[in-house]
């Protein structure tokens, strides 16, 4: 794994409300019975707590314009963070509403614009399948968990309870009520991966982000989740586990199977595009 600082976006997750309920998405929507709002003193707390960080600072969701005071994060980013180093993700749920702000405040070529359409491809790598019940050997996980991609190529995130080294991490503590991340204090992400170890333990061995494995529609009518995951999914109500939207996925995973699917694995590629706006789109393939 990599230091925290190495990290190219740190987000400030201002809401864990989405007005889709993809499955497999990397903040669980669907499966809190109550989000979460940052409110804007946590905000500016996040976003100080991030002085002399070089790289980019997200404003995500879930749907960050769902948002009651969507204008006013926008606002203190302005305020607070060099226009260069503002970046958004949406699906455009209310970008009509909000596209003057939008603009004054970022970039297109720092905003991720993904609808999410039925209409188009979308493959989510499974998160709910606990590297620990599918993974018999213990040395095989920790090697897969300390390479995995998201840690290489995504996010570190900051919730109202914390910062987090992972942006999965910090979902999963929300989901399934864990003691936090770190206090929002400058200077927390320059930690090296020994320092947040402690998070390392706490969530990775209950991902399945770091496992190649086939990832999953994101439109189809349910998820895998593993044994343990969907106990605490059932013990947590779950409105989608409740709804029968979730599969138990019991499959045991050898070394030579993980060698196998990791030819081509590219579970951070959903689709053959990158969408930066309504009408600014660059195919890749």
């Amino acid at each position: 794994m990599r230091p925290i600082y190495e990290i190219g976006v740190i987000h400030v997750e201002s809401t864990n409300a989405c007005n889709k309920a993809c499955n497999s998405c990397t903040r669980f929507v669907g499966h809190h019975q109550k989000c979460f709002f940052m409110n804007l003193d946590t905000v500016r707390k996040a976003i100080s707590s991030l002085d002399g960080f070089q790289g980019k600072i997200g404003l995500m969701g879930g749907e960050p314009t769902i948002h009651p005071q969507f204008r006013e994060i926008c606002k203190i980013f302005q305020e607070m963070v060099p226009k260069e180093r503002r970046a958004l993700w949406s699906n455009g749920y209310k970008w009509k509403e909000y596209e003057d702000i939008i603009y004054e405040t970022f970039k297109p070529e720092n905003i991720v614009y993904n609808e999410h359409k039925e209409t188009v491809e979308g493959v989510h790598q499974p998160l709910l399948i606990a590297a620990k019940d599918v993974i018999e050997d213990e040395k095989l996980m920790w090697e897969l968990i300390d390479d995995c991609w998201i840690n290489k190529r995504w996010s570190a995130s900051m919730t109202p309870k914390g910062a987090f080294f992972c942006e999965v991490a910090a979902a999963q503590d929300h989901l399934f009520n864990g003691p936090g991340g770190y206090p929002l204090e400058k200077g927390w992400w320059k930690k090296m991966p020994d320092q947040y170890r402690d998070q390392v333990k706490r969530y990775c061995p209950n991902c399945s982000a770091a496992i190649p494995m086939p990832g999953i529609d994101a439109h189809s009518s349910y998820e895998y989740a593993s044994k343990s995951i969907a106990d605490k999914l059932k013990e947590l109500g779950s409105p989608k586990f409740l709804r029968g939207q979730v599969k138990i996925y019991d499959k045991k995973f050898t070394r030579e199977e993980i060698e196998k699917n990791a030819k081509n694995w590219m579970p951070w590629s959903h689709r053959p595009f990158k969408q930066f706006t309504p009408d600014l789109i660059i195919y890749e393939r």
